[in-house]
Parts: C-alpha cells; structure tokens; sequence
C-alpha cells in the first residue's frame, strides 16, 4: 500500500514539473517592422516546429522553445520561392534552396543568439561578427535579472566599407568572410583574446552598435543575461529607436521603450553578475579550470562561448 503511494506521489510530482515546464518555457515572438517582407531562419537545437518561414510586413508570429534550446535567429530579403518552397534569399540565404533552412547557416546576416537555461539563466546577443543585412532588435518580457535589450538598429549598410559590401549592397560582409585572413578571424596564431583585438572594420560596427558582438573577442558589452523570459525580436525597429541602441540612452529594464525597441541600461554591473550567476559556463569554457589570470580574461572566455554556443549546433 506505502509502496502505490510513493509511486501516485512520484507520478504527481512528475507530472508537475512538465507543466511547470511547459509554463516557463522561453517565448520567441518575431515582428517585421521592415518596408518588406523577411523571411526568418532558426538554426538550434533542440529542433523547433520550423527552420524557416515568410513573415510579411508589419507580421508576428511566436515560438515556444524547447527547453535548453541554443541556436540563432536571423533574417532574409529578397527571396523567391515557387508553390513547393523551393528558391533563395538575396541576402542571409540559408543555401538549402528552400523556405525551410534544414540546418543550414548564412554569412553577411545579422544574427539574434541564444542558449536558453533550463531553469537557470539564458545567454543572448546580437552579432555582426558573420556581417550585417538588416537592423535587429532583442526586447526582453517578464523574466529576472538584468534582463536588458539590445540589438542594433542603425543601417549599417550606409556605413559598409565598400570592400565588405555585397555586389547588390543589401548586405555587408565581415572582414573574416571577405579575406579569411587569420588576424580578421581570430584563429591560429590569433586564436585567444590576447592576440585578437578589434579591427578598423569591426570599429564601424561597434560604433554604430556599440551593444552588438562585433568580433570573435568582443567585451563584456556584448552578452546578456536573463532568468525565466521571452524574447521579442524585431526586424528593422522603429526609426526614432535608433537612438536607444547607445549604451547613455539605454532603458533601465529590458521593456519595449517609447520608440520601439530600445536597449538596457548600461552594462557597468555585467561582469559582476556574470562572475556571481554565470562562472558554471565559465568553467565549463576552460574545461573546469579556475586558472585564470584575472576576472577580464575569464569573462572573455565566457563571452565567446555564449557567442558560439549556437555555432556548435552545426555539429549536433
């Protein structure tokens, strides 16, 4: 008799924590602010219900995400495809020749980034280190913690160097793509923070978007946390939130602001909520090690996980 009861109580607890689960699993809501029509594409893991859909002007539609999810958002313009979803992007093309993007990534977009916790805090940025196609926002609802906004909502296609512009200019390409030269990568013998640094061509992004990854080894103003949120990503924000995404203008919480999407406040406090919350990632980053010369050196480990966190999926 003790022992049906214990097994009822198991089964109870079990099936409670599924439904807690399902009610605090993360939200991604997309919105297309853009003159046009975008075409989202996720690439993650645990799989979602698509990899790539059509998102007409002024649309919205929403995801829920599997819990522990890690993977990118981006956005394509200029697509074509046929009744049977077959065709390609003039920018941020997937290369799968379909709606769909079945696993497939792009280079010269701007990509939305996140590995979600399961029942701990997420990671999420906004990267230009793979180039730049469209303005993106990340508005952040409910959750704990920090919890700020960002993105980059400038048109850095005015501002492309016109070596790293794409022959149709809806698109620029980062220094990495377009030379593949070690020192603009951050591989071989540029392959750690001490040897990689900012480049002139990072610089243009970082300046217009000072919130935005803009290379492999970007600083502690680039990645976000929150605890038990849902994420709005916009496509092309409002013109008059440009300004937002300056870290003086920046939000003290991660809501909508009056001009559409806007940023958090400033990220003074960063490293020392990631020391305190975010050192298991940190670990994990350095293999378990707590050899580290100092907390900067630590946090840029930390900070390039986050950022390639998504990429690993590739290899999932």
């Amino acid at each position: 008799m003790g022992s049906s009861s214990t097994t009822l109580f198991a089964i109870f607890l079990l099936c409670t924590f599924q439904q807690k689960g399902i009610v605090d699993a993360a939200t991604f809501t997309f919105l297309n602010k853009c003159s046009q029509t975008v075409w989202p594409a996720i690439l993650g893991h645990p799989p979602m219900e698509t990899t790539g859909f059509e998102l007409p002007k002024g649309g919205s539609r929403a995801f829920q995400a599997p819990t522990g999810w890690s993977g990118r958002f981006w956005g394509r313009t200029g697509c074509t495809f046929d009744g049977s979803g077959r065709g390609s992007c003039a920018t941020g093309d997937c290369g799968s020749g379909q709606t769909e993007c079945n696993g497939a990534g792009s280079t010269a977009a701007t990509l939305a980034e996140f590995t979600l916790g399961s029942g701990s805090m997420d990671f999420y940025d906004v990267s230009l280190v793979d180039g730049y196609n469209l303005p993106v926002m990340v508005d952040v609802s409910g959750g704990s913690g920090q919890c700020e906004s960002t993105g980059c909502a400038e048109d850095l296609n005015i501002l492309c160097p016109a070596e790293l512009r794409t022959k149709d200019g809806g698109a620029c390409r980062s220094a990495c793509d377009a030379y593949g030269s070690p020192e603009y990568c951050c591989r071989e013998e540029y392959g750690s923070p001490a040897t990689c640094k900012p480049s002139a061509y990072s610089q243009v992004f970082k300046n217009a978007c000072p919130k935005s990854y803009s290379y492999a080894y970007d600083d502690a103003t680039s990645t976000f946390t929150c605890t038990g949120a849902s994420y709005l990503i916009t496509f092309c924000p409002n013109h008059q939130s440009k300004k937002s995404s300056k870290p003086s203008d920046a939000t003290a919480n991660g809501s909508e602001s009056e001009g559409g999407s806007g940023v958090g406040s400033e990220s003074g406090s960063m490293p020392e909520a990631m020391l305190a919350d975010g050192s298991w990632l940190a670990n994990l980053a350095i293999g378990g090690s707590t050899r580290t010369s100092s907390f900067g050196t630590t946090f840029q480990i930390v900070s390039v996980v986050v950022h390639l966190a998504s990429t690993v999926v590739l290899m999932l």
